[in-house]
């Protein structure tokens, strides 16, 4: 069938229900509570944000700052905005305060960034544009004229293809040689595994890390396919649960495996969401808690749909886009990491470092070596060690602190070795180039050696 203009509008604008995204909105609004919770109970707030002498910034991004003392209340605002999610109450105020208040807590230090951490922030910038709070929401109960019982198909589709490009996109980043002919990083991590009951002596075993690696290739690349098709759906999800399970059990990863599996159900049909719908009535009926819904059925139309359909559209399209910038720089993308960030590239490499950094005033000539764990934290150091645009913020700082020390011109060099992947460590960077002469920006990094192969 030609696709055209008439067809795609069909597509967008047909008749769904509301259910899937009143779901989708509960659901993700308590995965977000769930998870400021967590971060507050191991006290995360004081060791990544408070204690920290120095942060790693975002390029362009180097005005957001800890709020000190304020970060409490910052978090406090999530939890807040993440309640208001989940009751529908002021909706759309508070899935935008949501993702201002987390974007920027994201955006503070570069060491803490985390594939879904930026799933975070994305999926709360669509929810503010999506009409979530139409139904099952106080603002519904306040407002019956906000009540609709269908909405265009277009708002579920957005979430299904941003959910399905995260899986693609995953699946894409794993046809690599490392990943599917030598196993890596997976044969150097599941290791320290044997001692799982029952499935722990497999795990030192090789053929269990190429069937993992191939597994995880094949499961990323097809999954979203089989979510969208009817009759594959429920084996599909099964397989999303036992999946996202077993990486949890395996390896530290937080919450994400359930917010993918709960972002899933939004591929469900109607009647299943409708049926949970029902369910919660059910519940708080018992609680003797009245939810008014609109048993007339109604459709929704966004007051400006020019605007809401390309503000989506633009959304999806930079989404897409977005992975592939590595392409424009040279060199190996694991190795340089241009690139790397905010293009689903999900535990794809095992990476480890070490550097020194080479002082030098040149008004007396004297030289010294200045160490990263006498500023950061063992995570910050971690982090800095092997990525170049850290390490070369790192040096700045430096820098700045041997003016204040009185040194007019200081040079720093770095002499940096990483291991990529288990294999012997190499030099990174060129440990002639004085770094507070580089400028940060988003143009290639020619001072980071080339990666052989050896």
């Amino acid at each position: 069938m030609m696709v055209t203009k008439a067809n795609i509008k069909g597509i967008i604008y047909h008749p769904a229900s509301i259910a899937p995204l009143i779901n989708f909105r509960v659901l993700f609004g308590l995965i977000l509570l769930i998870s400021l919770g967590r971060f507050a109970w191991y006290d995360w707030i004081e060791a990544q944000y408070l204690s920290p002498q120095f942060h790693f910034s975002y390029f362009g991004f180097n005005w957001v700052k800890p709020l000190g003392t304020g970060m409490y209340l910052l978090f406090g605002i999530m939890a807040l905005a993440s309640i208001g999610i989940i009751l529908g109450f002021l909706y759309r105020i508070s899935a935008l305060v949501f993702f201002l208040s987390f974007t920027y807590v994201e955006l503070i230090d570069v060491s803490n960034y985390l594939n879904h951490y930026y799933f975070v922030s994305i999926m709360a910038l669509l929810l503010a544009f999506l009409p979530a709070h139409r139904e099952f929401s106080i603002d519904a109960w306040r407002k019956p004229k906000l009540h609709a019982s269908h909405i265009p198909n277009g708002f579920l589709l957005v979430l299904q293809v941003m959910i399905g490009l995260v899986y693609f996109y995953a699946g894409l980043a794993k046809l690599n040689t490392d990943w599917l002919f030598h196993a890596l990083p997976l044969r150097i991590w599941l290791p320290p595994y044997t001692g799982l009951p029952l499935v722990g002596s497999l795990m030192d075993e090789l053929w269990v890390a190429y069937a993992f690696s191939w597994f995880g290739a094949i499961y990323d690349l097809t999954i979203p396919f089989f979510l969208f098709y009817r009759k594959t759906r429920p084996y599909a999800f099964i397989a999303v649960i036992i999946f996202h399970m077993v990486t949890w059990i395996l390896f530290p990863i937080g919450m994400f495996p359930f917010i993918m599996i709960f972002s899933a159900t939004v591929f469900f049909s109607a009647d299943f969401h409708d049926r949970i719908l029902r369910s919660f009535q059910s519940v708080l009926k018992k609680l003797r808690l009245k939810v008014k819904t609109n048993s007339v059925a109604s459709y929704y139309q966004p007051s400006y749909p020019e605007w809401v359909w390309g503000f989506l559209g633009i959304f999806l399209f930079i989404q897409i886009l977005l992975p592939w910038r590595f392409m424009a720089y040279p060199g190996n993308l694991y190795w340089t990491e241009q690139g790397y960030r905010f293009s689903w590239r999900v535990m794809l490499m095992e990476k480890a470092g070490y550097a020194i950094f080479h002082i030098k005033d040149p008004d007396t000539g004297k030289e010294w070596e200045e160490y990263a764990h006498d500023y950061l934290t063992p995570v910050q150091e971690k982090q800095m060690s092997t990525q170049p645009d850290m390490i070369l913020q790192f040096a700045h700082f430096l820098e700045k602190q041997l003016v204040q020390q009185g040194i007019t011109d200081p040079e720093v060099r770095a002499e940096v070795y990483v291991s990529l992947n288990g294999r012997g460590s190499r030099l990174f960077l060129d440990p002639k180039v004085d770094l507070t002469l580089i400028k940060e920006g988003f143009h290639h990094k020619s001072w980071v050696l080339p990666y052989k192969n050896q």
